[in-house]
C-alpha cells in the first residue's frame, strides 16, 4: 500500500482531478502502459525533453530519471482543473520555485522497515535497487519538513481521508442544517 495504491484510490474517487503522467527512463514494470502509467523514453530522449525545457521538473532516482511535462500542467491549470503531480523530493522543489502556490504534501511510509518489506513484497527490484531506493528514502524524510503537509501512509483509508480533506475542504456551512 504505497504512494500508487493511495492516489490510484485518491484518482477512482475524484476522476476530475488531472493526473500528471510521468515520463521515466526505467523500463515498465508488468502491466504498466504507456501514456497511462508513463511515458517510457531511452535516456537519450529524456535528455533532450530537458534541454529543450519541456519539463516542469527532473530528477533521477534510483538510477533512472523521472520528469513532468511541462505543458500539460499549465493547459489543465489554465483550464481551472486541479493538477496532482506524484514525484520525488529534487522534483518537488523545481515546482516550489516554479509554482510556489502549489500544496506541497509529503507522503511518508510509517517507517523504513515499513517501506522496505514494501519494496521487497513488490519483488520487482533488485537488491542493489532496493538499497539505493531506501536511501533516497532517508533522504526524503530528512527534508520532510520543507512540505507544506505531512500524512503517514500508515493506513490507506485514513491516508486516503487525510489527503482528501487537504485538497477538498468541506465548504463552510456544508453538513449543517
Amino acid at each position: 500500500m504505497g504512494k500508487g495504491t493511495l492516489v490510484s484510490q485518491l484518482r477512482q474517487r475524484h476522476p476530475e482531478l488531472y493526473f500528471s503522467v510521468s515520463v521515466t527512463t526505467r523500463p515498465p514494470r508488468p502491466g504498466e502502459q504507456e501514456g497511462v502509467n508513463y511515458y517510457f523514453r531511452t535516456r537519450e530522449e529524456f535528455l533532450n525533453l530537458i534541454e529543450a525545457d519541456e519539463l516542469l521538473e527532473w530528477a533521477q532516482y534510483a538510477g533512472n530519471f523521472y520528469g513532468t511535462p511541462r505543458e500539460i500542467v499549465f493547459q489543465k491549470l489554465s483550464q481551472g482543473q486541479d493538477v496532482l503531480l506524484e514525484i520525488e523530493l529534487a522534483g518537488a522543489r523545481q515546482v516550489r520555485q516554479q509554482c510556489p502556490d502549489a500544496i506541497r504534501i509529503f507522503l511518508s511510509p510509517p517507517s523504513l522497515e515499513e517501506l522496505e518489506r514494501r519494496i521487497r513484497e513488490r519483488g520487482q527490484d533488485s537488491e542493489a535497487s532496493i538499497q539505493r531506493r531506501l536511501q533516497q528514502a532517508r533522504k526524503e524524510l530528512d527534508a520532510k519538513d520543507e512540505f507544506d503537509y505531512v500524512i503517514v501512509n500508515d493506513n490507506l483509508e485514513q491516508a486516503l481521508q487525510e489527503l482528501e480533506a487537504l485538497l477538498y475542504p468541506p465548504s463552510p456551512g456544508k453538513g449543517q442544517s
